[in-house]
Order: structure tokens, then sequence, then C-alpha cells
């Protein structure tokens, strides 16, 4: 017995101690892809030595004698930190996920090849300017030049991920970065899924209640739209075919009310304490480890400017220089028509256009899948742009037997400048230079909020359709693509687009708010990102004469809900203070403190608080009640509470309170009576979740940050290492907003928001501030690839200096490149 008891300690301790030198050999191997930031590296295609300084946060300031050298410094940068990202953005841009994750992601590959996103990207290289050209060039071979640093200098393959994935990547190209400038385009856009959200509701609400649902942003009336089924002779498909496809975090496309959002706002010299201008700017886009966005400064002939970058392509997206601030904010433009093409039913690469049947222009396309046989696609184009497959974006719902759907973008474009136009405004001396430049932007539209020292404005850039007045509807739903009277007529003038420079208030903004009401079809939308969100603004706004840098970073780290404090009163008005006592343990009593705690409540959704919880469960309850009836299974469509929908049901606007009664029921149910059926649902769920005591709940448990890695992210232990997970505050309507998951086990997970903030002060331009929600780094095992995270969960900032003495102070250590000649 004792025998065995010591060949099974002999064993054992074996078996350890082999883990051990596993785990160490596997650290070996992941650590050797982290860069050394002290290094000199001969490098080709350089004019003049450049250095790259990465000051204590790990921003890499680089310095060069040419702008070319300073983008060569900015590509190299890139992938030194980023190089799994960079090349997955190209891969999923090319539609070529397949030939590294299999079945999984043959989907997204489909749709993308159908986009023709990269082969659009390779012909608008030809119509960049000459500046431009030469970023891009610069910027490709400063990639390529650490990709040869990997393949040479046993550097672990360049990213940890590349020990589980095909390790062979191709040079970067120009086309390249263009490319990822069109996938962040789709990323930030839904028109297509609410064209066809608002088909799918015509055909199952009348006006009135599709108007409640889906309602226009407030302001002027709308004229009534066609019924959807009255545009086609052939029948729709039946609702009960629909089999929705599980949305993957590699896919570009984002659902409903996940793609882009984001805050800016400026003021005047007048306004501002200092006596110069200030502007705040936090882009809202996924949560991702690492972020999208990396920061950079770039010495150019022009100055110095600093900022927020994406990985893969040579520009300051949102920043500053010396002379000049800009920021972004998606103006929610509608920039997309899905069309519903007409097949000739003797040849069915043939549809129906204005002047008889035409055939489609086709080209035949290899998807390679890693672990299966490759698919070979045929895709066609019709006049009016790619022909897509029915199972994309729900198409198939309200595509007629016979007809096919395809969709026209301002983004499928072959002469696309858009980069060539931020390099243009990022280098610009004042105001009027920069809005100038932003003519060149194509897609996809945004808000460009820009100030010098004076002067503050903001113009929407980005091609904007020009549509016939006779439109059948207006471009709000699918329309029949073989009458001429909804085919795109050209753009507008960029003349036309709206323009906004403050006058006597001298503060301008966005939100994603309604910035202009003009009538079809001079419109830019019918639809904005935002209602809720711009009331908080206007009021912090208002409520000093004058503004701080510290004001701004105040509004932009906002976490009082307008819209909490306006639907409350309203769904709890028969509720407050109203029932007999009861028992510990019933719902009643359980009810009773809910209402209590709300009560006291002023609405800010802070992550240590109980009531924040339970108002988000509540309502998210309340609109499941009021829609599941009527909807049925469209109802997943709307899991994030809709604040203009709920108002609207409980002012009884346009009697809208009918959604309160239960079809299926005899009685006649009282918005009361679900208001107080929907608040028990949400304490049941809560207890369920978080126990009973519902007065030590935080909101934070519920909304954590979800940071999480696109591949890794659900591979067992893998994702403790690459998930970074936050307590956060803020919700979907506050100024500091984080957009709940909206489904699942995990309904409150924050999983957008301003993955970038920025406040700069053009009274000291260098006690500007920054930040990112991640770190610099996109390797797990590096210091820097969560140290800026818990910053930005606590609202805080770093330096956005562009004084090199600052940043050579205390750096975490300088590159030099040395041209090999």
């Amino acid at each position: 017995m004792l025998r065995l008891f010591r060949w099974l300690t002999r064993i054992t301790t074996g078996l350890v101690m082999l883990a051990i030198a596993a785990t160490f050999l596997l650290y070996w191997f992941f650590s050797r892809s982290v860069p050394d930031y002290n290094e000199d590296l001969r490098v080709t295609g350089l004019s003049a030595p450049v250095q790259i300084v990465r000051d204590n946060a790990n921003v890499p300031h680089i310095f060069g004698e040419t702008d070319s050298d300073v983008y060569y410094g900015l590509g190299l940068a890139h992938a030194q930190d980023r190089l799994w990202q960079i090349l997955l953005l190209r891969r999923t841009a090319q539609g070529r996920l397949s030939e590294l994750f299999g079945q999984r992601t043959v989907s997204t590959d489909r749709l993308l090849r159908r986009l023709d996103l990269y082969p659009l990207a390779v012909r608008s290289v030809a119509a960049q300017d000459d500046y431009t050209m030469s970023a891009l060039r610069s910027y490709a071979a400063g990639v390529n030049a650490w990709l040869r640093e990997v393949n040479e200098g046993a550097r672990g393959r360049g990213a940890p991920e590349f020990w589980l994935f095909e390790p062979n990547i191709a040079l970067w190209q120009p086309a390249d970065s263009l490319a990822i400038g069109k996938l962040m385009a789709l990323n930030l856009t839904e028109n297509i899924q609410r064209e066809v959200l608002r088909a799918n509701m015509s055909r199952i609400l009348p006006d009135a209640r599709l108007a409640d649902i889906l309602p226009d942003t407030p302001g002027a009336a709308v004229a009534a739209l066609p019924e959807y089924a009255s545009l086609f002779d052939a029948p729709l498909p039946a609702f009960a075919n629909l089999e929705p496809a599980p949305h993957d975090p590699l896919s570009p496309v984002k659902a409903r009310g996940l793609a882009g959002a984001s805050n800016a706002w400026a003021a005047t010299p007048a306004r501002s304490a200092a006596g110069s201008t200030l502007l705040a700017n936090d882009p809202h886009l996924e949560l991702t480890a690492p972020s999208i966005w990396y920061l950079a400064r770039l010495e150019l002939e022009t100055g110095g400017v600093i900022g927020g970058t994406f990985p893969g392509a040579p520009v300051v997206l949102v920043g500053r220089s010396d002379a000049l601030g800009w920021g972004l904010t998606n103006s929610y433009a509608d920039d997309q028509d899905v069309y519903i093409e007409k097949v000739n039913p003797d040849n069915s690469e043939q549809v129906l256009a204005p002047d008889g049947w035409k055939t489609l222009r086709s080209r035949q396309s290899i998807i390679n899948i890693n672990d299966a046989d490759p698919i070979r696609l045929t895709l066609r184009w019709s006049d009016n742009g790619p022909i897509l497959e029915g199972k994309q974006f729900g198409l198939s719902a309200i595509t007629p037997a016979g007809h096919v759907a395809s969709v026209a973008w301002t983004a499928l474009s072959d002469t696309d400048t858009s980069l060539q136009s931020l390099l243009k405004i990022m280098r610009a001396q004042n105001i009027d230079e920069a809005l100038v430049a932003g003519e060149d932007f194509v897609a996809t539209s945004q808000n460009l909020t820009v100030v010098d020292r004076e002067n503050v404005a903001m113009k929407v850039i980005g091609a904007l359709p020009r549509r016939a007045a006779r439109h059948q509807t207006q471009g709000r739903m699918p329309s029949p693509g073989w009458l001429p009277e909804n085919h795109w007529q050209g753009m507008m003038s960029y003349a036309a687009n709206p323009e906004i420079r403050p006058t006597d208030g001298g503060i301008v903004g966005n939100t994603n708010n309604k910035i202009i009401d003009r009538p079809f079809p001079l419109h830019v939308s019918f639809e904005w990102g935002d209602t809720q969100r711009v009331q908080r603004w206007q009021r912090l706004m208002q409520t000093r004469e004058v503004h701080t840098r510290e004001s701004f970073i105040e509004a932009q780290l906002d976490t009082v809900s307008v819209t909490a404090r306006t639907l409350l009163p309203l769904v709890a008005r028969d509720l407050w203070f109203t029932g007999e006592a009861a028992a510990e343990g019933t719902i009643e009593r359980q009810r009773r403190r809910a209402l209590d705690l709300l009560a006291e409540w002023n609405g800010e959704m802070n992550e240590h608080l109980p009531e924040p919880l339970i108002y988000a469960a509540w309502m998210r309850a309340l609109q499941d009640r009021l829609i599941r009836d009527e909807i049925g299974p469209f109802s997943a469509d709307f899991q994030r509470p809709e604040p203009v929908f709920l108002e609207r049901v409980f002012r009884d606007i346009d009697g809208a309170s009918a959604w309160c009664d239960v079809i299926q029921s005899a009685p006649v149910e009282t918005c009361s009576d679900l208001s107080r059926l929907a608040l028990d649902d949400a304490i049941l769920w809560i207890e369920e979740r978080y126990g009973p005591a519902l007065e030590s709940l935080r909101w934070g448990d519920a909304h954590e940050a979800t940071h999480d890695h696109t591949v890794l992210g659900d591979v067992g232990w893998i994702s403790w290492l690459v998930n970074i997970r936050q307590s956060t505050s803020g919700g979907d309507q506050t100024l500091q907003r984080a957009m709940t998951r909206g489904n699942g086990p995990d309904p409150f997970q924050n999983v957008h928001g301003a993955g970038y903030r920025g406040v700069y002060d053009f009274a000291d331009p260098d006690s500007s501030v920054f930040i990112i929600s991640t770190g610099q780094s996109g390797h797990p095992l590096s210091r820097h690839y969560d140290d800026l995270g818990e910053l930005w969960r606590r609202g805080e900032y770093i330096p956005m200096t562009l004084n090199p003495d600052l940043a050579r102070a205390g750096a975490v250590g300088i590159t030099t490149l040395t041209p090999a000649n």
C-alpha cells in the first residue's frame, strides 16, 4: 500500500511539474510577440531616421523629417501593437474569414463578397490625390517592415493568435486601408435593418400603431407611406417561414441600435471661461478587447496632431493639432435604399428596368472554407446595386416570389476619397480649410464638429442621395427597383449639406439628435439616433454662462437619465404610495419596496445604486408585455425599451394606450394594470438573478462593460485572459452612453459606448485630455493591454500633449527606425 502511495505521489508530482513546464513554455512562445519598445531597427523604405517615443501610457509620438516617414512610423507602431486586429479587419473586408474560422463565418463572407467592398477599395486607389497615395504607400511600408521583423526576428509570429490560426500573411497594400474605411462604414449604418423592419411592421400594424412603435423623430409630421404589400403584384412570404440568423461577433453588421453613435459639443470663446474654444467628443462604437481605437501623435510638416486612430489607416480620425480640434458623430443620414427587383421568369439573369428586361452584371467568386469544401458564388448587380441573398438582413420576409433584393449605398463607390478628406481635415489650419476638406468625404455620413482658436462650426460631411419627390416609399421601406421614380438621382451638392455656426448661444453640439428639419426629398433622415441625451445636454450647457474643460468633462461623464425622470412619473402614477400593508416575503411587499426606492431616485444611473437595475428591468418587462401580443416574434427586435413609444402609450398620444389591452384576453386591461404586472415580472427576474434584497442591488453588477476578444472571447479559460469586464455607470439614454445588450441571460451588459473620449481646450492646448477603453496593446500578456481601461471606467483621462519633452519624460521606450541603405 505504501509503495502504491509513493508511486501515485511521484506520478502526481510529475504531472504537476509537466503542467508547470507546459505553462512556462506556452508563456515563452506567446510572450515573444510582446514588442520591445527600446529598439534600433534598420528598415527599408525610409528617407531619413524616424523616432517613435512611447510616453508612459504607451501612446506613440512619431517624429520624422517628412510626412511620408511619419506615416511609415505609424504603420509600424500599429503593426507592433495591433497586428492581429488590422489583419483580421482586412480579412473581414475581403470576405475571407472562413479560411480561418470555417463554417462559423460563411454567412459573413457571403455578404462581404456580394457587397464587393474590397474590389471597390482597390479601384478607389486611383482616385486618391498624391499626398494620400504617399501616405498610404508609406503606411503600408511601415506595416510590412514589422512583418519582415516578425518573419526574420523570431518575434512569436507577431501576435499570440497566430499560434492558433494560419500565420501566412500577405504584405499590406494601400487598398487595404481604404477597405477598412469601407468596413467601418458598414459597421456604422443600420438603414437596411430599419427599412426591412418598417416593411414587416407595416404588414401587421395599422398606420397609427406603426407610428407608435416606429415613431418619427419628434418634429414636423411626415406624409403617410403606402402599405408595403400594395407595392407588388406577387404575394409576400408568410412570417412563419422566417429563420433569424444568430449574430456573430466577427460580423461587421450590427443589430439595430448598436451601429455608430457619438457625442460632440463645442463652445466659442464667449462661452469659455478661459477665453478660447472648447471641444468634447466621444464616438460610440462596440466595446472590444483591444479597443477599436488607438491613440497616437504624428509630427507632420504642418505641425503636430494627436488623437484617436483606427489601426489599419494612416490618419488621426478625431483629435487636435495646435491650430484645430475636430470630432465626429454619426449623422444618421439615410444613405442606403433597398430595392426589390423583378426577375424575368424566362431568364433568371435579367431583372426589369425602366426600359425593359436588363441582364445583370455578374462575376464568379470562390470562398475557401477551413475543413470544408469551397463555395462558388455568382455575384450579381443590377443598376441599383448588388443583389443580396434573402437570408441576409431578413430580406426573404419582404421579398415577393419571383423577385430579389438589391441595395444602393453611398459606400459602394469605386472613387471613394473619404480617407483623403480625413487627411486634409487633420492637416487643416482653420475651420474654413477643414470644412472645404469635408467635401471629399463619401461614406458613411458624419457630423464634423470643428474648432480653431476663435471659431466653432458643425457640418454634415458625406454623400447624401438625391431622391425624386415621387419616390414611392421616400427611402423608408424597400421599393420596386424597376420604377424610375424610385431610383437615386445622383447626390446632393456638398453646399446643401447642413452647416451650423453658433450665433448668440455660442455653443454647438450633437448627440445623434435631429439637426435639421427639411422636407423630403431635401431631408437628411427621418430617423435619428437620439431623442433623449440631447435633452440632458441642453440642460447642462444652459446651466452655466461659461464653460471650462472640467465642465465639458462633467457633461461627457454625466449619467443622469432624462428618460427615467420622464417615464417613471407616467408609468407609476397609479402605483405610487398606494396599496395596503403586505406580509414579508410577498410580491406585494417587494413591489412596495421597489416603488419606495424609485420614488426617492433622481434618475442617476450610478453603478453602485439599486434603482437603475429596478427601473431598467421594469421598463424592459413593460415593453415586452405591451408589444408581444401585437407583433409576436418581431418583439425580439424591440428588446431595449423605446422611450418615445412608452411615452406615447402612457400619455395616450393618438390612441396609443390601445397597446395596453391584451388582445388574447377577454377583460380590457389598462396601462396601470400592465405597469403593475410588469413591475412584478421585473422583481421576480431580479430575485432569481440577484436575490430578494432590493436595497443591496448594484446596477454595475448587471451593467458590466464587456470588452470581449472577437475571436477568443468565448473560448473556455482563454476568455478569462483576453476579455476585460468592468462595472460601469450610465445607460442607453445617458450622455455617458453605455448601451445594453438587450437580449440573452445578461440583457443589461454594457456592450456599446465611448471607446474614445477627448476634451480639447484651446486656451491651453497641452491641458487637453483623452482616453480609450482598454489599452494600447492588443497582446493579452502586455501590461498595456488593459492599463487605460480602469482609468476609462472611473472617468479619468491622460494628458494629450504635443510637447515632445513631456512625451519623452517617463517614456516606456524609444524605437529608432534607420534607413537600411
